[in-house]
Order: C-alpha cells, then structure tokens, then sequence
C-alpha cells in the first residue's frame, strides 16, 4: 500500500503547490540515484517521493485523493465513481506513476535539469521534416565531492596530491583541518555542450603524536634527558614551518613551555607562534646509572609534589 504522500513529502494538508514543489526538489536533489550511486534505498525512496509528487502536483488527482476517489497510489476508490483512468487516457494525460502526473515532461526536465545537469528532453523546438522534437539547451555537469586525509606536516607544508582517476590537486601551505577545495572543470560532463561540473575537495588533516595546531598556534612536545634538563641544552628543530632553535637553561622541569614568537603558522591574515612543552625522558645510559645517581640523592626531602593531586 502507497504511503501518505504528504507524509512523505514533510508537508500539509492545506500546502500550496508552491510548498509541495519546493520541498520535492529538497527531497529529489537528496535522494536522486545520481547523488547516491548503489543505494538501493535511496533509490527506492527517490521514487516514493516522486509518486507523491505526481499526486499532488496534479490538482484533480489531489482533489480526488483528498476526498477518498483515489488511493495514495492513484487507484480509484469507488467503484462507481467512473472510469478515473481510463477518463485521464482519453484525455491524453497518463497519471499513473510511471510519468509525471501533473507536472509536464518540460517542467520535469527543467527541475533535474537545475537539480543534477540532466538532459530529459527540456529545451528549445527544432523542426524536422514536419513535425517538431525538442533539444534541451546546454547544461552545466554534476559536481563532485571529494575527501582528502593527509597528515598534519603535508597541510603546514603544502604539495599535491593524487585523487585517483588522473586528478590531481595542489593545496598551499598551512591548509586547515576541513577546509575546502574547488577545481573548476574536474566534476561530470557537461550536456549538450555544456561546461564540466567542479569537483569539490574537502580536506580532513590527520593528528600528529606531537605536533597540534590551534589556529595559527603551534604546540609541540620535546623530549630531553635528565642530563640536559638539569645542565642546560640548546636544541635544533626542524619543523614544517622552517628550523628553529631554542635555549633551554639548566634546570629545566619536565613539561616547561617555551614561546617562540612568529614560528607558528604563517597565514595572510597573522603569523603564528610556536609553543614548546618539555618532557624528560631517561637516556639508556641514564638508566644504567640511575641507582648510582639514587645514592646520592637525598632522602627524606620535604616537597609537595603531589599536594591536591586529586
């Protein structure tokens, strides 16, 4: 058994056929099979919603539906109520929902015409031979959409990558995390002569182990010995934004920060900076000689390290 088709279109009783157009083309640009290639119930839903629409679109289909003459699907209700179909046939005009009920073959093509890039036969006449066939006019073809995952030193870097299919995309340095592309001429062809759709690439950036960015900030983390923290270093790094290097003075603690202005990201709008947190982690050798080095620690030291830890 059909269902409601207001239900199915999300609109009321009392809609216009304005409304009832309006939330079709929602409906069909979602669910049409161009959009979403083998999904089966996608498809099935595409044509739920466009025998809805035949329905309503056409004003006595609806008026005969609304007052019970015809089920969701068309069929008569009332046997005595006359010859509904065969009526429409010798009227010229198939309601069945195989067509397009009360919508006409024009204003269909026109609707997936603005919708996907579809060529269904809108257009201007031509003649041939005596009688006229129709000639739809250049459109434009489909877009596409692409994810891109990469890791965060390929975004600070910039470069290209491969989409597969021969396309190619080059992105600048310092893209961000959900930020799109458009290649103009990379989506469907065209119909009828029309200009190739775009492809459209959304790029989704990768976490790194120690580098984060936040908005032009960058935090990373730098591991250095015991050694190094209690006598004093001086570190070299290399970074996707260029190299830097950093003083760090002797008794430096586990998890210090250090800023270093303008070595974050550099973006047209402001430059970054970058943040370096310290971690100590014991050499091999340091922990070849750690119970040498635990012998002449002090015991019993006061301290609070773990004071309101909780």
């Amino acid at each position: 058994m059909a269902k409601n088709p207001y239900t199915l279109l999300g609109v009321s009783k009392t809609a216009t056929e304005k409304e009832i157009k309006s939330a079709y083309r929602k409906l069909a640009k979602k669910l049409h099979p161009d959009v979403n290639p083998g999904d089966a119930k996608a498809e099935a839903k595409f044509k739920e919603v466009t025998a809805a629409y035949n329905l309503l679109s056409n004003p006595d289909l609806r008026k005969q539906y609304d007052t019970g003459r015809v089920d969701a699907s068309g069929q008569q209700q009332n046997p005595f109520a006359g010859g509904f179909r065969q009526a429409n046939a010798q009227g010229g005009m198939d309601t069945g929902f195989g067509g397009f009920g009360g919508m006409g073959q024009d204003d269909m093509a026109d609707m997936f015409s603005s919708l996907f890039g579809m060529n269904m036969g809108g257009g201007r006449r031509q003649s041939h031979g005596g009688f006229q066939r129709r000639q739809s006019p250049p459109q434009k073809g489909a877009d596409v959409r692409y994810k891109l995952k990469m890791s965060l030193v390929d975004a600070l870097t910039g470069g290209v990558k491969d989409l597969g299919k021969g396309l190619n995309v080059r992105f600048p340095k310092g893209i961000k995390d959900g930020q799109s592309l458009r290649l103009r001429g990379k989506g469907r062809p065209g119909v009828n002569g029309g200009p190739a759709g775009d492809a459209h690439v959304k790029v989704l950036v990768q976490p790194h182990k120690r580098l984060t960015r936040e908005g032009n900030d960058l935090h990373l983390t730098v591991p250095i010995s015991l050694s190094e923290a209690m006598k004093g270093v001086k570190v070299e790094l290399d970074l996707p934004t260029g190299k830097v290097s950093l003083s760090m003075p002797a008794g430096t603690n586990s998890g210090k920060r250090f800023r270093l202005k303008g070595k974050g990201v550099r973006a047209k709008d402001a430059t970054g900076d970058l943040y370096v947190t310290t971690q100590i982690v014991l050499t091999d050798g340091e922990l070849a000689g750690a119970s040498v080095l635990a012998a002449q620690l002090p015991d019993g030291e006061k301290h609070e390290l773990r004071k309101k830890l909780i």
